[in-house]
């Protein structure tokens, strides 16, 4: 088997869960593989000294950057993220510019993407971030094509990911990649997380990609609907529930919410057909059903529209059979 050496880049201010959340997925891997060898991971900051995270945590670096990478780079080269990305190093960014283009793989977690944008390694490449980066990401480098949604993004040998957890994510993805989905299944259930939401997955459910409504009603509404997907969600049937007219209604949930009722209610839709899809045995015409979709044929013009995939070949690629590693 392969070695994958991945070597994990510290500074104050980094993100320990973007840390170890990477570290646990290629580690398990290794194990899982019978190979613990097969992911050798190295941490490093610039000095070698250890580094306070923006929790508190302190960590201890294996070596210095120029110790990690003396007998040649990584194959993975992965940057967290963390309030100390907010000022990034000078002299850190210098060794990301130097170093990072020699990885076969860069991979960043969270605003870890912000350091290897000010080292121009993003440059023309599709990427994304935690979402309350992603405007400051865009308007401060607009050669890189920023895409606040997904949790994370491969583009060639450039992975990025959204805030924190995310970053597990890209790991079990990239473990799949390498190694099959077998491996990359058995980590996850070992570290008892799904497998995996797919990278085109938003960054926020439906409820939270949306406001939450001040009036209970109508907030009361909003996980009504998420409760009911199969129910009558038309704007004159959920005008009724909240005791409105339909105009009056639209008005004041898009004023709210920030979205309309038929968007909400699409997101609601397309999120839960997809987890049955994902977590559950049931064919595409009985989850289109379950959804509120009414016939397999709308469901698939949804999948379609918003994910470029048809529901059976969704099912296909992220189905993850209970009782089976």
């Amino acid at each position: 088997m392969p070695r994958r050496p991945v070597l994990v880049v510290l500074f104050d201010g980094v993100q320990s869960l973007d840390v170890t959340g990477p570290v646990e997925v290629f580690s398990g891997a290794g194990r899982a593989a019978g190979d613990p060898d097969a992911y050798p991971v190295r941490t490093a900051s610039l000095d070698g000294r250890p580094v306070r995270t923006d929790s508190g945590l302190r960590l201890l670096p294996d070596s210095t950057l120029a110790e990690a990478v003396a007998d040649g780079p990584p194959h993975t080269l992965l940057v967290p993220g963390g309030a100390g990305t907010r000022r990034g190093d000078p002299a850190l960014v210098d060794w990301l510019r130097a170093h990072g283009a020699r990885t076969e793989r860069l991979v960043s977690v969270c605003t870890g993407a912000l350091l290897l944008a000010e080292a121009g390694l993003l440059d023309g490449h599709r990427v994304t971030t935690h979402w309350v980066a992603c405007e400051q990401l865009a308007r401060d480098h607009p050669a890189v094509e920023v895409d606040p949604d997904p949790i994370f993004v491969r583009d060639g040998r450039i992975a990025t990911s959204a805030g924190v957890t995310a970053g597990i994510d890209l790991a079990l993805a990239l473990v799949e990649e390498d190694l099959g989905r077998h491996i990359a299944l058995t980590v996850s259930r070992y570290l008892v997380v799904f497998l995996r939401r797919p990278g085109n997955q938003a960054q926020f459910s439906a409820q939270l990609s949306a406001q939450t409504a001040r009036r209970e009603p109508l907030r009361e509404l909003q996980h009504w609907i998420t409760e009911h997907p199969c129910d009558d969600l038309s704007v004159e049937a959920l005008a009724a529930r909240a005791r409105l007219s339909p105009r009056h209604f639209a008005r004041a949930f898009q004023a709210e919410t920030g979205t309309t009722p038929g968007r909400y209610v699409d997101r609601v839709r397309l999120e839960h057909a997809r987890r049955l899809l994902e977590d559950t045995g049931r064919g595409v015409e009985e989850v289109s059903r379950a959804a509120g979709y009414g016939t397999p044929e709308a469901m698939r013009r949804a999948f379609l529209k918003t994910l470029g995939t048809a529901p059976a070949e969704y099912r296909r690629r992220f189905h993850a059979p209970v009782g089976r590693t």
